[in-house]
């Protein structure tokens, strides 16, 4: 069985104004052998430009978007340039706080290359427990034994990969949805899926892309021996996110609704009503800010049931009020250009 030792292999990291972990990231992955380390830099405005066109390794491209695209903006016109340019074997995605572990390329070309078309790698923190947002799942509407360990009360522990799955001696799993911190895609994978819908600008584009690989016939395996690091700053509460600033909560919800339509398929209307209570009931973990929480989830669903996404980025901003204005640029707290 050939390996991917041979395999070209190119780096697509999307960011947005956190140039401090994006230096960490770029020379971690500087530091492994991969063909091509491709920046698409959503537009920032403290200094990453300027620190980029200080870097002269060869295997690092740049390209700079004249505003911010959001990660599914990011990854999928960064993608399309590495495939229309390059034509890599493979590419590995991430955001611009998640990183190779030291030797993860390594160990990816020691693999196998024809046993999957995309392979997640395990997502931890810096200080390594698993990094709970990117903990990969296989779909309980398509899988009986989760549906039924999710149906009896386990919640997402009833789909998601456990913390044993994590051990770098664990054989690897076959899983339905992967995180864009540390997915490799194959060529074919990408002729499969093709690129993620710009329009999502955040959050759930890595879940529709995923599952409809799947759904499309495409496998992605969960290899606990490729590992990356995620230092992420999400906010929680009671093991809740918390969005900040409030704007977020439209991209959040509306999107879900798409992932869920992916997900259940002819079973996303009975599963609705429960998701819009679940969803509501989270304006409690949001203090003073519960009414306005409510109203951007209320435009958030109608505009999800009615499949819009068309609404710009400075429409969407708009939404809130007294937070920040229409043409603000986002602040991330949970995601690349987010």
């Amino acid at each position: 069985m050939s390996t991917a030792s041979q395999a070209t292999i190119a780096a697509l990291v999307v960011t947005h104004n956190r140039l401090e972990k994006l230096c960490v990231t770029v020379s971690r992955l500087l530091a492994e052998s991969l063909d091509y380390v491709l920046v698409f830099d959503n537009h920032s405005s403290d200094g990453t430009a300027a620190w980029l066109e200080t870097q002269s390794n060869p295997r690092l491209i740049v390209i700079r978007s004249p505003e911010n695209l959001g990660g599914a903006g990011g990854f999928s016109r960064g993608m399309c340039h590495l495939v229309e340019r390059f034509d890599p074997d493979w590419i590995v995605i991430m955001d611009d706080d998640g990183r190779p572990c030291p030797g993860c390329i390594e160990a990816f070309r020691k693999l196998p290359g024809d046993e999957w078309d995309a392979i997640a790698a395990a997502a931890l923190t810096p200080s390594g427990t698993v990094c709970e947002m990117n903990r990969p799942y296989r779909n309980p509407f398509w899988h009986l034994p989760e549906f039924l360990r999710t149906f009896l009360g386990g919640g997402r522990r009833g789909f998601h990969l456990p913390d044993l799955a994590y051990d770098p001696q664990a054989a690897p799993v076959a899983v339905d949805m992967a995180s864009f911190v540390g997915l490799f895609l194959s060529r074919k994978a990408i002729a499969i899926a093709g690129y993620p819908d710009e329009r999502l600008f955040i959050y759930g584009d890595d879940q529709i892309y995923t599952l409809t690989l799947r759904r499309r016939g495409g496998s992605i395996g969960f290899l606990p021996q490729i590992r990356f690091e995620h230092d992420t700053t999400s906010i929680q509460a009671n093991g809740q996110l918390v969005l900040n600033p409030l704007w977020k909560v439209y991209y959040n919800y509306r999107n879900a609704i798409f992932a869920y339509r992916v997900a259940a398929g002819r079973w996303f209307w009975p599963l609705f009503p429960v998701l819009a209570l679940k969803w509501n009931r989270n304006a409690r973990h949001y203090g003073d800010d519960s009414a306005e929480f409510r109203r951007i989830l209320g435009q958030a669903i109608r505009d999800g049931l009615s499949r819009r996404l068309d609404r710009t980025h400075d429409e969407i901003t708009a939404l809130t009020t007294g937070r920040q204005t229409a043409g603000e640029i986002p602040r991330k707290s949970a995601g690349v250009g987010k």
